[in-house]
């Protein structure tokens, strides 16, 4: 798994915009900032957006390299140190320490075997009361995706909002359910394609 991440981020210096996810922006900014856990980092664009507007943010990725990228990202912006705290682990084993105001997953999507519900299951067991899990994942591939070599269609499959719900197997009554949607947005491909694209949207507050 490791291996195959760093193999990923080397292709290029930088994979990802550096901006924020626009599901991100629209959630939290109607939150009070408390503890943040960003699952899935990546070269930090949520993680340093968070820590701007008040957050105390742990950012988990299992790339050395992407944690690397992100904590660089944070210095050039005057992120202070101590707002941000970087792990590189797996996440397949990686525990959270505490509880948060807020988990967030974007995309734990994997061309390779990983135990995403398994993940997302801890992920909702680290939400402190009146606290919120927002998980948001591709609802398909995009088009051009079998251009990239390790994509299984016929075997992958992607949970619809309901189905992502169902797999966290919260416990009754301690939650609910704030968006459960799917959204559509245009996208663009490493070769410049365009195509538009939806998302499996879950946001749900523990009680």
């Amino acid at each position: 798994m490791t291996e195959f991440w760093e193999d990923r981020y080397a292709e290029k210096e930088q994979i990802w915009s550096g901006e924020p996810n626009s599901i991100l922006v629209e959630v939290v900014s109607a939150l009070t900032p408390g503890r943040a856990l960003d699952l899935g980092c990546g070269e930090g664009g949520d993680a340093v957006w968070l820590a701007e507007r008040g957050w105390r943010v742990t950012g988990v990725d299992i790339s050395a390299t992407a944690v690397g990228r992100a904590a660089a990202m944070a210095k050039d912006r005057g992120v202070p140190q101590d707002d941000i705290t970087w792990v590189t682990a797996d996440l397949a084993t990686w525990q959270p320490a505490g509880s948060y105001d807020l988990v967030s997953a974007f995309y734990m999507h994997s061309p390779i075997e990983f135990p995403r519900d398994a993940v997302l299951r801890r992920a909702a067991e680290a939400v402190a009361p009146e606290g919120h899990l927002l998980i948001v994942g591709h609802a398909g591939f995009p088009p051009w995706a079998h251009a990239r070599e390790g994509h299984e269609h016929d075997e992958h499959h992607f949970p619809g909002p309901g189905e992502q719900i169902d797999s966290l197997a919260l416990r009754a009554g301690e939650w609910d359910t704030v968006l459960a949607e799917r959204r559509r947005r245009e996208v663009t491909g490493p070769e410049g394609q365009r195509a538009d694209i939806d998302d499996v949207v879950v946001l749900m507050r523990r009680r």
